[in-house]
């Protein structure tokens, strides 16, 4: 599609703030996708791939889409919670279980109400069963995990879900999920509070062995790593380290490679600065803090985060692929070893919300708000 463009002239505007030193950037292609539009959706936010190759789709406001790409037929799911729509929050993230084929598991992320205009997110799992009319029902549906704190505002949920087969024990998977700190900063430090965390759980909500401060017990034996802002995507390379895009205040998105046990530094550092004008100091001047591999300012804004492992786009294997809604479309960052740098931007013309790679290598994309669109992409 002729709107799909490298914008090489938008680099030169945007500098970026690497925590190593820069390398040459590659080339850029003039087009690189052929795009193929499925269908569209209101405010859409997430989507999974189901083994028959029909697609899970998340609407914020509440609404679970069931999408055959064959016939761009669109069904609806019901049984989706009451969800606390408004700013960021809404429905979230879908997820299947990794033996869906086995227990038709499916997890979903919403923001969930509260007393008092508050809200939080949380976590869900329920079994899909599908009819013949292109639909089907969660049923049986099971919170199994939440913020701790529930607040007023409807910013920073993140809560992205990542599973992880865990090759230790033939039953068990491991969940990913990152929380977002509510904008309430502080608790992004506290080890009584789960936001502004990236979370390891059982597929049951369970804490798992491992956990770097499970001795701590309640909230804190979930945690992984903490210092976190906004974290809106994460995903795992092909070396089984986990990688972590997460929005800046002003300035200062960043991607960064999540260590056990490891503290980003939100909100004492930041490679950004408060929107009042207040200054944050950089994570240079704190060494107890993980600075990150590669920062953005002026921001990309992202949004959903892929490692791509493919084949259709071999130069780009290893490479991140970020949705970025300020960016407008895709930014892919080159990764060597435990090093990141931006490579290109792909422009879409679009605030772009979700990324995810299909079995077969091929890149679909969600297009944030009203009637944003499914899109898949492939070489040209």
């Amino acid at each position: 599609m002729g709107f799909l463009s490298t914008t090489c002239a938008a680099l030169a505007l945007v500098s970026s703030v690497l925590a190593v030193p820069p390398t040459p950037v590659a080339p850029r292609q003039a087009n690189p996708f052929q795009t193929t539009v499925v269908t569209d959706f209101a405010e859409p936010w997430s989507l999974a791939f189901l083994p028959d190759n029909r697609i899970l789709v998340t609407e914020k406001r509440g609404q679970l889409r069931l999408v055959d790409p064959a016939t761009k037929a669109k069904g609806t799911v019901t049984g989706v919670p009451q969800v606390a729509y408004g700013g960021q929050g809404g429905f979230g993230d879908v997820a299947i279980h990794p033996r869906f084929s086995e227990n038709n598991l499916v997890y979903i992320s919403y923001a969930e109400p509260g007393t008092g205009g508050q809200s939080g997110a949380a976590v869900a799992r329920a079994r899909l069963v599908l009819n013949t009319s292109g639909g089907g029902a969660l049923q049986n549906l099971e919170v199994i995990w939440r913020q701790n704190q529930k607040v007023g505002g409807n910013g920073h949920y993140g809560h992205r879900l990542l599973f992880e087969r865990n090759a230790g024990a033939a039953n068990s998977s491991i969940l990913w999920i990152s929380s977002g700190e509510r904008q309430q900063m502080d608790p992004s430090q506290s080890m009584t509070s789960n936001l502004g965390k990236i979370l390891r759980l059982n597929d049951d909500g369970t804490v798992p062995d491992g956990n770097p401060f499970a001795t701590q017990g309640g909230v804190a034996a979930q945690v992984w790593a903490l210092g976190i802002r906004n974290p809106l995507g994460i995903d795992f390379d092909e070396q089984g380290r986990l990688w972590e895009v997460e929005m800046g205040p002003q300035g200062g998105d960043e991607i960064n490679l999540i260590e056990k046990g490891a503290n980003y530094g939100w909100p004492t550092v930041s490679q950004g600065n408060h929107y009042d004008g207040r200054q944050i100091p950089n994570h240079n001047t704190r060494s107890e803090f993980v600075a990150p591999k590669a920062s953005w300012t002026p921001v990309i804004s992202p949004a959903g985060l892929v490692i791509y492992k493919g084949d259709l786009f071999k130069s780009w294997k290893g490479n991140a692929i970020i949705a970025g809604l300020g960016a407008q479309g895709l930014v892919r960052v080159e990764i060597s070893g435990t090093t990141a740098r931006e490579a290109q931007r792909i422009r879409i013309g679009k605030r772009t919300r979700c990324v995810r790679q299909d079995v077969d290598g091929a890149l679909w994309v969600l297009e944030d708000g009203a009637g944003g669109r499914l899109l898949k992409l492939t070489p040209a």
